[in-house]
């Protein structure tokens, strides 16, 4: 295989898929591209402005931060979107933001980060390109890898039924009127259940007086250029464990997530796609770009529509982030409207099927041990030499499998022989 071919598989024609976009356009599709974009951005937004804050960045730089990493990962989703008709979103990584904000505030320069940033965009092109990572990726047993999925969405499913248990009056309404909306099989195949439940959210939250009053002025972000430096300091303190978060815990579960709902996942351009948005994100501050998996599974969960035409929901995803991206101060101080338990409670709801296939998937025929260790160490949320659980999961997962499901890897090469 060649190298272009490795760094990217091939896809569809954009003007093709952009006119069956337009023809099968869907409440649906859209509806789900905005709930994607709203989890996306009201938690995950404020703590990259944390980190910012913790790193005593100027304002023009955390909010040239925010522009970039929505701003260009919207416009790579959209493209991702139109070539592969998958479901795929592109995001930033929001674990590698914590660690960012930690490395600035105890000596590290903007700078040295973005020079990091660079250094690992090189890095993983060149892996994606020699095929290493789809290699390595392809003989991940596929149980093992939905065990580590689950796992990791697992707190999301929690957090919302937490949430409805705490908070009766209006997070349990907002669950029970999501199922009783599935009673009706008219409109729920027209309008999504948790879209529903969101309106009934917002209603709730006024009537309660639980919404806050922030005010917000409305202004185009000026993004700020930002030059790289390189220094061993930052490569090793900062760039070992964000490469590890980028290849082996954020952009793996994207796959997952694909495997899971029947999807053949593009694995060279979504290693690829994401590396190239990294180095645009740099130029104005912004941090690494990955494949985002609770995003991916909510775009390619059930309430998305049709499975052939779930890629809609990520294409429009991509549109309201670069909207995000354009208007990134108003879209950090809209994200304090509203409690964290409301968009807990919408995200658990919009992964409800995918929850269902993964567990399908993982603990259903092979490696069923491996899958279940996988899920028991992504759900732990440990970290290890600040690599995160789910790299650790995929490793113990493997290592369980080998030793108590030998029999499981010789049936799969044999079946490939």
């Amino acid at each position: 295989m060649s190298i272009s071919n490795n760094l990217m598989e091939k896809g569809y024609n954009i003007g093709e898929s952009f006119k069956e976009l337009v023809k099968n356009l869907s409440f649906p599709g859209l509806t789900t591209g905005l709930i994607g974009a709203l989890f996306s951005s009201m938690g995950p937004g404020l703590i990259v402005m944390s980190a910012a804050k913790q790193g005593n960045l100027p304002d023009d730089i955390a909010v040239s931060w925010i522009f970039a990493i929505f701003f260009f990962a919207g416009l790579a989703t959209m493209f991702v979107s139109l070539y592969y008709r998958v479901p795929l979103v592109i995001a930033y990584s929001i674990p590698g933001s914590v660690l960012i904000g930690k490395y600035l505030a105890s000596g590290g320069n903007i700078h040295e980060a973005v020079g990091v940033y660079f250094s690992i965009a090189v890095l993983v092109i060149i892996l994606t390109a020699t095929g290493a990572i789809k290699a390595v990726i392809e003989h991940i047993p596929i149980p093992i890898m939905l065990g580590m999925v689950g796992g990791v969405l697992l707190s999301f499913g929690l957090n919302a039924f937490t949430s409805a248990l705490t908070t009766p009056a209006v997070y349990g309404i907002m669950v029970i009127i999501y199922f009783i909306w599935y009673y009706f099989k008219g409109l729920s195949s027209k309008i999504p259940g948790v879209v529903v439940s969101l309106i009934v959210g917002v209603l709730l939250l006024k009537y309660f007086g639980l919404t806050k009053n922030v005010p917000i002025q409305w202004e185009v972000a000026k993004p700020v250029i930002v030059s790289p430096s390189f220094s061993l300091k930052g490569l090793l303190t900062l760039g070992v464990p964000l490469f590890f978060m980028v290849v082996g815990v954020q952009n793996i579960q994207a796959v997952g997530v694909l495997l899971s709902r029947g999807y053949k996942p593009p694995i060279n351009a979504m290693y690829f796609i994401p590396s190239i948005a990294t180095f645009f994100n740099g130029l104005f501050a912004g941090h690494t770009a990955v494949t985002a998996g609770p995003s991916t599974a909510i775009c390619s969960s059930d309430i998305a529509g049709p499975k052939e035409y779930r890629w809609i929901a990520s294409f429009f995803e991509g549109v309201f982030w670069v909207l995000v991206g354009l208007l990134a101060k108003v879209g950090v101080e809209s994200a304090k409207l509203a409690p964290k338990e409301f968009m807990q409670v919408i995200a658990g709801l919009a992964m409800f099927e995918v929850f269902i296939s993964v567990f399908e998937g993982a603990f259903s025929q092979k490696f069923r041990k491996g899958a279940m260790v996988a899920f028991f160490v992504a759900a732990s949320g440990i970290s290890l030499f600040n690599i995160g659980a789910p790299f650790w999961a995929i490793v113990f997962g493997v290592i369980a499998s080998l030793i108590a499901e030998n029999g499981d890897f010789k049936k799969i090469n044999n079946e490939q022989q």
